[in-house]
């Protein structure tokens, strides 16, 4: 941070934003190689700061039903749960696959047509970049590479079921939230009965001890056919937890979320102990949000929206109007995109002008 804009901090009354306590938060950069091409994928690693080396956890995301959203998906986006494995005494990694966020190379986990999906294909293809990204970081000098936790929603959940039917070396336990692929639309999914096969033919192989959770509301993969998955899986020799959590939101889908944390840690913490992983016997405290100073001016609600906005993915804007109004986006492909989107938000609830007061994780006049 430059003396200019820690300067900019002070005239504007606010400062950088508070970590988690005991933390160390940094952007990363992994490199891998498919079918002998060398491809950056964009991460995101949060650690405990004690000088140890400790287990690592790779975190996978979920895959949305637009095509164009992809973009717009980075790992800060994951901050919240990565921190709180990290709390826990893990090394978290969460890592964009090909195709998504600022990760390079073409997507590549397509399932095909929705009268023909080859899921199998999909899964093991999603699975690869899990592995990538974990010998990538078993190389790392602050991970202890013998104890691998893999971790998923939705789609990176059924990716996850995939890499245990090939599991990597180090892989002691592995999570899927609300694991599937090919739901086109709320409570639809391609071809149900070739999904199913899927979970049957990565249980044939999988050993690894799995943690399923699935909510009673979700729409994408609703309860029946969950089950009908884990069925699949159990029946073939997969070794997995199912979890039948209650409704969560108006979709349990995103129960692995910074909402559902008070729910879904419970549910972790209880496997890993099962396990034998439990590796600090308390969290670490979480991050101190009386520590922020927050823009002046801004209302309870504007508070809230700036304590989301710290943790929310780049690219971002955070923009005011001295009335108190406020506007803010996360996650789009540049800062003139988030500034723009930001301000007109802002604009459109405020009569005077609207600034922007950080940009990115930089506070700016």
């Amino acid at each position: 941070m430059s003396r200019i804009v820690l300067i900019l901090c002070l005239l504007l009354g606010f400062s950088l934003p508070a970590r988690a306590i005991g933390l160390v938060e940094e952007d990363v950069t992994l490199s891998a190689a498919f079918q002998g091409s060398a491809v950056a994928l964009e991460a995101l690693v949060v650690r405990p700061d004690d000088g140890r080396r400790h287990p690592l956890v790779v975190i996978s995301h979920g895959a949305p039903r637009k095509a164009e959203d992809r973009i717009g998906m980075h790992a800060r986006g994951q901050l919240s749960k990565a921190r709180e494995f990290a709390r826990r005494g893990w090394v978290a990694v969460a890592v964009m696959r090909r195709g998504y966020g600022n990760s390079e190379g073409e997507y590549a986990e397509s399932s095909g047509r929705c009268d023909s999906p080859d899921y199998e294909k999909s899964g093991r293809t999603s699975a690869e970049d899990i592995r990538q990204a974990i010998a990538q970081m078993a190389k790392k000098p602050y991970v202890d590479a013998s104890k691998v936790l893999a971790v998923g929603q939705s789609a990176g959940g059924f990716a996850t079921v995939a890499l245990t039917a090939d599991p990597p070396p180090g892989l002691v336990a592995a999570i899927s939230f609300a694991g599937g692929r090919g739901s086109t639309k709320p409570d639809q999914v391609c071809t149900e009965a070739r999904l199913v096969e899927a979970f049957r033919t990565f249980g044939r192989a999988s050993r690894v001890p799995m943690l399923w959770v699935y909510t009673q509301n979700d729409h994408f993969f609703g309860p029946s056919l969950a089950r009908r998955f884990h069925g699949a899986f159990t029946e073939t020799g997969g070794r997995a937890q199912f979890i039948a959590a209650p409704d969560f939101g108006t979709d349990g889908h995103y129960l692995f979320s910074t909402k559902g944390a008070p729910l879904w840690t419970r549910h972790v913490e209880q496997f890993l102990a099962a396990q034998g992983l439990t590796q600090f016997e308390r969290p670490l405290p979480p991050r101190d949000e009386a520590a922020i100073a927050y823009p002046r001016g801004l209302s309870d609600n504007g508070r809230a929206a700036f304590v989301k906005y710290l943790d929310g993915a780049t690219h971002k804007a955070f923009v005011m109007s001295s009335t108190g109004a406020f506007g803010w986006r996360t996650g789009r492909r540049d800062t003139d995109e988030a500034v723009r989107e930001a301000t007109e938000f802002c604009a459109a609830h405020s009569k005077k002008p609207c600034y922007a007061v950080m940009i990115d994780d930089d506070a700016v006049q």
